[in-house]
């Protein structure tokens, strides 16, 4: 059996530490084999090797209670933990430790729907609930609300929200619809946030500010606690929905869209956050490459524009949806679509309109009134199963969207990638998504897919668009970018870490935040591994 340890741990006081962790959950629940038990704790995704990040064991916990006994053993222990929910957020590290030899603290066994309110649409859930579950219990009761999921709908609704993850209803921004928080601190203490901070309240995930500093944002995409139930406000489901698509035939349609979303969304005319997709990125959620191109080489134009008229799409395509009533809708979807056929070449598209078979059409059409799909997640085959994203935002406006548009083009054509992009017109910024698929089992795509995520990270800073959330491997230089005031934020971070976690044992490196006391040589990939 082929196991790995925390970095400097004497291997018998390890194997204590197991036991101990074993009578907490069970032994059932503690794995440690590397070669088979933590197969499913591995990224393989990233650039890196597969066995690049190994957990020295994942322990799987039920219950708050548990929670805080294994908190106690770490403390004793010194051992580093790497929380998650249910590890799907694979084009960021998945369900895979900072660095191997952390102990790998799973919460999917933490799956209860607590609570979902239908006069208040709200719902109360753990962190191993996923959209899927509680789309299905939303179901199953009958009652008159929407979910706001992720295109893949496995992932779970704290851990994608804590991640600054999106959606594609009005209530899309995920962390803005969350309300009140249960953590639980370093010491095993636990906290509750906002008005569920008092004992008693009638209030706890129906009014976001209680008394004092609003904390909430203070534990997500960071390491200062655990986040062990949280309180999502759901969509009530409208009288009538509405969605669209419109097509655009020219690259240099992107500015003038963006010109002309920025407006409708802001001032609500269009109440989701339209999804502004390049037909690249249409084409290889629902079209195998190798059917059109068998070369490692970049698809050439010619094939991509062969590929847009198989797939009836444009080079530019717009997918939104209005909500409300029919009266509603029947004023504002002639101000939306008299201003988006404004360019020459477009096409408009409503319900009916596309093929039956338009796999695009069905499971964009399905998000944005809150039913969770698998269906984009098909678009991993197509560089190989590798796949990295970036979120550069960029300012609302048609001369930002192009900027980054052919900045980060001319990267992916640097580095031998397909270009596969779209910009998510959020009102006031866009949230630039690129999408870097390559063959993982390929030491020369790796690298030059390692080489790329970098430069683009570097390219987007020198450009002021900051990414909003980061791969393992690139958190460190991520956060290396947000370095203004002298490094405000960082030293911040640095202070509120060494408060409250001065263990160090929750997810060190977690965002670029590493304990004070950790060594600079041990910030990185040194396995200490047997057989």
């Amino acid at each position: 059996m082929k196991r790995y340890y925390p970095q400097g741990m004497d291997h018998a006081k390890f194997d204590q530490a197991v036991k101990e962790l074993q009578q907490v959950v069970g032994e059932e629940w503690v794995f440690l084999d590397a070669d088979t038990e933590l197969q499913p704790y591995l990224d393989r995704m990233s650039a890196k090797p597969i066995d690049y990040r190994v957990p020295s064991v994942a322990v799987a916990a039920a219950s708050v209670e548990e929670i805080q006994e294994v908190l106690k053993v770490a403390r004793a222990y010194s051992l580093p933990l790497w929380s998650t929910g249910n590890g799907r957020n694979f084009a960021y590290g998945g369900p895979a430790v900072k660095q191997s030899g952390y102990v790998h603290l799973d919460l999917k066994r933490m799956n209860r729907i607590i609570e979902v309110n239908e006069d208040l649409a709200y719902a109360v859930v753990e962190p191993g609930v996923s959209y899927y579950q509680l789309y299905q219990h939303i179901q199953e009761k009958g009652y008159k609300l929407w979910i706001d999921c992720a295109a893949p709908g496995w992932g779970g609704l704290i851990g994608n929200a804590h991640e600054h993850g999106a959606g594609y209803t009005p209530y899309g921004d995920h962390f803005t619809f969350q309300n009140g928080a249960e953590v639980m601190l370093s010491d095993g203490s636990v906290v509750r946030t906002g008005p569920w901070a008092m004992s008693g309240s009638k209030t706890p995930h129906i009014v976001k500010y209680g008394y004092g500093p609003y904390l909430d944002g203070m534990f997500t995409q960071g390491n200062f606690g655990i986040i062990t139930k949280a309180g999502f406000w759901l969509m009530p489901e409208p009288p009538a929905y509405k969605p669209f698509l419109f097509t655009y035939e020219r690259d240099e349609d992107l500015h003038q869209i963006m010109e002309i979303l920025r407006p409708l969304k802001i001032n609500q005319v269009i109440p989701n956050s339209p999804l502004v997709e390049h037909g690249r990125y249409t084409c290889c959620v629902q079209a195998n490459r190798e059917d059109y191109w068998t070369e490692r080489t970049p698809v050439p134009e010619h094939v991509w524009q062969q590929m847009y008229k198989d797939f009836d799409v444009g080079a530019w395509n717009v997918y939104g949806a209005l909500y409300g009533t029919d009266e509603t809708i029947a004023i504002t979807w002639p101000m939306v679509k008299q201003a988006l056929l404004s360019i020459p070449g477009a096409r408009a598209f409503e319900q009916g309109d596309r093929p039956d078979n338009d796999v695009s059409w069905n499971y964009r059409e399905k998000l944005m009134r809150g039913e969770p799909n698998m269906s984009e997640f098909a678009m991993v085959n197509w560089g190989g199963g590798g796949h990295l994203n970036f979120t550069p935002l960029t300012p609302s406006s048609g001369k930002h969207a192009t900027t980054s548009y052919e900045n980060m083009a001319k990267i992916f054509e640097k580095y031998g990638f397909d270009y596969l992009t779209e910009f998510v017109a959020a009102g006031r910024a866009q949230i630039h998504m690129l999408i870097l698929a390559f063959d993982p089992n390929d030491e020369d795509e790796r690298q030059r897919a390692d080489a790329c995520a970098r430069e683009i990270i570097l390219e987007a800073a020198r450009l002021g668009f900051g990414e909003l959330k980061a791969n393992l491997e690139y958190m460190d230089l991520v956060a290396s970018t947000y370095s203004n005031m002298d490094n405000g934020l960082a030293k911040l971070n640095q202070k509120l870490k060494d408060i409250l976690d001065p263990a160090g044992i929750l997810s060190p490196g977690k965002s670029g935040i590493w304990p004070s006391g950790w060594p600079d040589d041990q910030r990185g990939h040194q396995p200490d591994s047997s057989n």
